[in-house]
């Protein structure tokens, strides 16, 4: 079997792909495999303890992310309009698996919410898979605006309503929110009136209202971000437990894998606040490094999707680096008590197959267009000039 074409690091043809295209492969490759790293640190003493290998995780992750990457090669090499023609399809089985996890005794649950689907051994996680496909599908409706019918329109508009509101209804308000500030994002940068944008908006956010003050557990959540401090052992205990650990690392951390919070003292250390014990091992210096890490890549994308060569392709650009950075800063702003608990993993450290493969495609689709929109540019260093034929020198006879 050819490595080359399963797995990314062995592809040799990389070196004729575009700057941003190989400066994106490499910094996914590395945000993936320090992500690894830490999960195994996160996600050991829970394993050992609750069956009894604690490389039990680490082992699915790794199996995962040897998945993920097969899928990521492919879509590097596949035309992006192979992928947008095909986005449809992916949204209507993900939507449809997106209801299913609302009838009873086919949703699996998992802290009084259904969000899986089990596919034998393997849980499917629709609501993480649909989010790469949502890019391309808004790309792909608002970039081609002005030249379709408001029927089609409309259709689309309703199905994007369809997906948010079955999210919503698992329920799963930071996926749903995520999602709808995505589309909204690529609305907005493929000009549309600001009267549709303001009206969609004020909608989303009276939505989420509405699910706040209905959803009892929702309020508490806020309330308990306002005021940990109020109840540290009822409410507040998790949002407590990681302000201790990201603040136990100080300036350097604790040292990786010296981590307390992870001794059953932090819930969901492995998924939901992988960051906390991140920030506790690593410190305040690791933390800048990692930000500096989504910094590049936010940059990288940025300008992607400015050298573009079409509205769609920037769409898309700009869609997916708004999934990859924003779940990760919106992950690492529930962590350190800037926003109420959600339950959104941090892209390819949080514990998840589902996650992980949706990271790893969205990634692979930025890379792509980088790869589309200025592989054209790309030259060697240096260049061997062909060499000259030699004139025989006629001497005249005086």
């Amino acid at each position: 079997m050819n490595l080359r074409l399963l797995i990314p690091i062995f592809d040799n043809s990389v070196s004729t792909w575009a700057l941003e295209a190989r400066l994106l492969r490499w910094l996914t490759l590395t945000w993936l495999f320090v992500g690894l790293i830490i999960l195994f640190s996160a996600s050991y003493p829970v394993a050992n303890s609750r069956l009894g290998d604690g490389l039990y995780y680490f082992k699915r992750q790794i199996v995962w992310a040897f998945f993920s990457l097969i899928i990521f090669n492919i879509i590097v090499n596949l035309p992006i309009k192979k992928m947008l023609g095909n986005s449809h399809w992916f949204i209507a089985v993900l939507l449809l698996l997106i209801f299913g996890t609302l009838i009873p005794g086919v949703g699996k649950k998992a802290f009084d919410a259904a969000r899986w689907i089990a596919l034998g051994p393997i849980p499917l996680q629709p609501s993480e898979l649909i989010k790469p496909f949502l890019v391309l599908q808004s790309a792909r409706l608002f970039g081609h605006w002005e030249r379709i019918t408001w029927p089609i329109r409309l259709t689309w508009l309703a199905i994007f309503s369809l997906v948010i509101l079955g999210i919503l209804a698992q329920p799963n308000l930071s996926t749903a929110a995520l999602c709808g500030m995505t589309i909204w994002l690529i609305a907005l940068a493929a000009g549309l009136p600001y009267k549709y944008l303001g009206g969609t908006a004020f909608g989303g956010i009276l939505l989420a209202l509405m699910s706040i003050s209905i959803k009892e557990y929702q309020r508490k959540r806020v309330m308990s971000f306002l005021d940990p401090w109020a109840d540290p052992t009822g409410d507040g205990y998790q949002l407590v437990q990681s302000l201790l650990a990201v603040g136990s690392g100080q300036t350097w951390g604790v040292g990786f894998g010296l981590s307390q919070q992870k001794l059953f003292y932090l819930p969901i250390q492995d998924t939901d606040f992988i960051f906390s014990i991140f920030a506790e091992e690593f410190g305040f210096f690791g933390s800048i490094i990692l930000l500096t890490l989504l910094g590049l890549f936010a940059t990288l994308g940025l300008i992607v999707s400015l050298k573009a060569k079409n509205i769609v392709n920037r769409l898309v650009a700009i869609g997916i680096t708004t999934v990859i950075i924003g779940q990760s800063l919106l992950h690492i702003a529930v962590a350190t008590g800037a926003l109420p608990t959600t339950g959104l993993p941090l892209p390819m450290f949080s514990y998840g197959g589902n996650s992980m493969i949706s990271s790893l495609v969205g990634a692979a689709l930025l890379i792509r267009v980088a790869r589309e929109s200025s592989e054209a540019e790309v030259v060697p260093l240096w260049k061997p000039q062909p060499e000259k034929p030699r004139q025989r020198r006629i001497s005249q006879k005086k």
